[in-house]
């Protein structure tokens, strides 16, 4: 019998908000990124040369103002984790648990000093880790959150191994890492500029794959609004974005492949099923923001919601995968078929399955 921890609901209650407050960071993270004012402050750790928490507000204009609040909700998420952290070494008494509320405090020290190496150092590159450590640390929290939570407390551990069925579980992990991965082109995208690298959707240039010749890179420059502005798109800014545009299908037939499968192997009323039918609908909204971003000539707003949902849904399958990994999951009939065993029906109880005798 695995111990349970004590019902703490304000411990909960407490990792639900630095689950938020980091949500929305990272959504006014893709709103700086979208409106361009990643280098609005040109200084770190000091704004203008002021103290972070004293620029005056009247210098809050423009991109400062989107950098600045950047800056200072990163900090009250920074508050907000070390706060936890320490609660949980003092109430919690799953060992296993502190260390994940130590590794939070590491990953929010990380993710500010490499937002202010972006700042300093002026790459790019910086920037690409900076949002994938996010992602990371977002998908933390909210474990945390989960963990403390009751619904965690009431869900048995797994069956036995002749009871449970790994199939679900691997779908679910292989389908939360492509997300992942998508979200790194996603980042790496938007650190390259080549968000508008190709202008049309479905269609690429009018083509289904464009070329990147030379002579054509020549015409798309050419054609391309606001090319004062921005610097010339490249075969690999034209190359990464189809990668993305792939993976996207790739992701949105995987995440469908899943839904349908813990649908077969569970029943509708599982809250597996649910939840996966609601990741595979969180996908096809990722989709249809990424077309529209696009329609949209990259709209601020629209491609800032692209990235909050790219969040939401690496939370959902990170969720998911967890909570695979800690209930009874049937055994198909024939798997068990193969091996003479025999079928017992399943029902749901609550947000567990058990065995029907």
């Amino acid at each position: 019998m695995i111990p349970r921890p004590a019902d703490r609901p304000w411990l909960h209650r407490f990792a639900l908000l630095t689950a938020l407050a980091t949500f929305v960071l990272i959504g006014i993270g893709g709103l700086v990124t979208s409106k361009e004012a990643g280098m609005a402050v040109p200084d770190w750790p000091t704004s203008y040369g002021y103290n972070m928490f004293l620029l005056p507000i009247s210098k809050w204009v423009g991109g400062i103002f989107f950098e600045h609040v950047h800056r200072l909700a990163a900090s009250v998420v920074g508050m907000l984790t070390v706060a936890l952290a320490v609660m949980i070494w003092r109430t919690d008494d799953r060992r296993w648990m502190r260390w994940l509320g130590a590794a939070a405090v590491l990953g929010v020290v990380l993710q500010g000093v490499l937002g202010g190496l972006r700042v300093v150092l002026l790459k790019d590159q910086i920037g690409i880790f900076h949002a994938a450590l996010a992602q990371m640390f977002l998908v933390t929290v909210c474990a945390i959150a989960l963990f403390t939570s009751k619904f965690w407390r009431a869900l048995p551990a797994a069956g036995t191994a002749a009871s449970d069925d790994a199939g679900v579980r691997r779908i679910l992990l292989f389908c939360t890492v492509l997300i992942f991965g998508q979200l790194l082109l996603g980042a790496t995208m938007r650190h390259q500029h080549a968000g508008l690298a190709i202008p049309d959707f479905p269609l690429a240039y009018h083509k289904v794959w464009p070329p990147t010749d030379a002579a054509s890179l020549a015409t798309y420059n050419q054609n391309r609004l606001g090319v004062v502005e921005y610097k010339p798109i490249t075969a690999f800014q034209i190359v990464l974005q189809m990668i993305h545009r792939l993976m996207a299908l790739v992701i949105l037939t995987a995440v469908a492949f899943c839904a349908w499968s813990c649908r077969r192997r569970l029943g509708g009323r599982h809250f597996l099923a649910k939840l996966s039918l609601a990741w595979l609908g969180l996908i096809l909204t990722q989709a249809l923001l990424g077309a529209i971003t696009i329609w949209s000539n990259k709209a601020a707003d629209i491609a800032t919601a692209h990235v909050v949902v790219g969040a939401l849904s690496l939370v959902t399958g990170s969720l998911l995968t967890i909570l695979s990994a800690r209930v009874s999951i049937p055994v198909r009939a024939a798997a068990l078929a193969k091996t003479g065993a025999r079928s017992e029906p399943f029902v749901t109880v609550g947000p567990v399955v058990s065995s029907a005798k």
